[in-house]
């Protein structure tokens, strides 16, 4: 993985881009407008995963970039605001966000920090004995919850594995219609959450 070139943008933009992200099912609905956002450094234990599995060629693909940002001096798990990163052989920019976090407050009174986006960094932090900065966002409207549920038994229940199976149980979803909770980050940057070939699978 080389990396050509990285665009920095500080904290003050990251939460300004962030406040236009929309919902991916409904474009006129800015989830974060008025919602409290904040950069912080949150130890891993305290974040709550959504999903039951880490990829592993993912959580290399994640390695990899880390070492790469290195020789730019950017640290992956204290980015300060966002970066855009331009890559060989790949046309369009990727943009780089801490992983975002949004608290979630369940129907049995419990306080989750859940991962919304960057669950392989945040993972990757805890084998590596790092407390990583993300976004934290707090105060989004209730009746547009992350999609799944957070795992019980947090991480320790989380698995690594190489590929999923067929029927494997990823997330507990929400609703039925979970995508209309999906939050739309292509919405205000570049090549979040989207097609990123450098983290494909190959």
């Amino acid at each position: 993985m080389k990396i050509l070139s990285v665009e920095r943008f500080a904290e003050a933009a990251l939460i300004e881009r962030l406040r236009r992200v929309t919902m991916l099912k409904a474009p006129d609905v800015k989830i974060y407008d008025n919602a409290y956002i904040s950069l912080e450094k949150i130890a891993v234990q305290y974040i709550s995963p959504p999903q039951n599995y880490i990829l592993r060629p993912e959580l290399a693909k994640v390695r990899e970039l880390k070492w790469a940002l290195e020789e730019h001096n950017v640290d992956i798990f204290s980015l300060d605001g966002f970066v855009r990163l331009t890559f060989e052989d790949q046309d369009e920019p990727v943009d780089l966000l801490p992983p975002v976090v949004e608290e979630s407050i369940e129907k049995d009174g419990s306080i989750h920090f859940i991962v919304n986006d960057g669950m392989h960094r945040v993972y990757m932090a805890m084998r590596e004995w790092i407390v990583p900065q993300v976004v934290l966002v707090r105060g989004i409207p209730k009746d547009l919850p992350y999609y799944a549920f957070p795992v019980p038994g947090g991480w320790q229940s989380v698995e690594e594995r190489d590929d999923l199976p067929p029927g494997y149980l990823k997330k507990w979803h929400r609703i039925a219609n979970y995508h209309a909770l999906y939050r739309n980050f292509n919405s205000s940057f570049s090549n979040v959450g989207g097609p990123r070939q450098p983290f494909r699978k190959s």
